[in-house]
């Protein structure tokens, strides 16, 4: 297959298999997804999912959030994990948002990106999922994929998010991300990996990654 064949087939497989697309992070508004992502850094979404309910029943908006301390946040968000860190970007970003936008959250990378504790990947992700803009915020299941589906050298993540851009139509970019997000969870893991079950790898995978994965079963 050319890379253009690579890049319909994966479209057409996703669309297939998820025509209507969960999104990972319970939240009911720009803010509450800001939180959400910011503590998904480095936990799972499942955690992340249990905690978050017993944070916005204290504080679901900035103002009711620095009425709480930086400790209290903590003791909330500790399962999650980097809740030192975590703790401190929410108290902090959250009165930011209070001083400088009215208490909203910014619809702009930069005003996000700016945020305590907020990198590029949050800002994509709830530029995508909060307010619609084409952004392509890649995890690490899109880096994995990306590099086993031979669709980028999966030198960085920046890297990969520059491919997964040029590659597939900026107007899917949002339904995408969310799509091999489900199928690298669901279909191909970084462990227990079943290549028969991944039917993208399996029809359009780099071989030297094929060829380490039937390496590895033999032994």
């Amino acid at each position: 297959m050319t890379k253009q064949e690579s890049v319909a087939f994966v479209i057409k497989t996703l669309n297939d298999i998820y025509p209507h697309i969960p999104i990972p992070l319970d939240h009911k508004d720009p803010y509450t997804l800001l939180i959400a992502v910011l503590l998904s850094a480095q936990s799972t979404d499942v955690r992340v999912n249990q905690i978050t309910p017993l944070l916005f029943k204290i504080a679901d908006n900035p103002y009711d959030m620095v009425k709480l301390s930086v400790e209290e946040i903590r003791g909330i968000i500790k399962p999650v994990g980097l809740s030192t860190m975590k703790s401190k970007g929410i108290y902090g970003l959250s009165n930011i948002l209070i001083e400088k936008h009215n208490g909203k959250v910014p619809k702009s990378f930069e005003a996000l990106e700016a945020l305590p504790a907020v990198g590029h990947k949050t800002a994509s992700v709830v530029m995508s999922q909060a307010f619609g803009v084409p952004a392509f915020p890649v995890d690490t299941h899109i880096h994995r994929l990306m590099y086993r589906w031979n669709l980028s050298s999966g030198k960085n993540v920046v890297q990969t998010e520059k491919d997964a851009k040029r590659l597939f139509p900026k107007e899917l970019w949002n339904d995408l991300h969310l799509q091999i997000i489900w199928y690298g969870r669901e279909y191909s893991p970084a462990r227990g990996w079943d290549l028969e079950k991944d039917v993208i790898t399996k029809t359009i995978g780099r071989k030297s990654v094929i060829k380490d994965y039937y390496k590895k079963k033999k032994s």
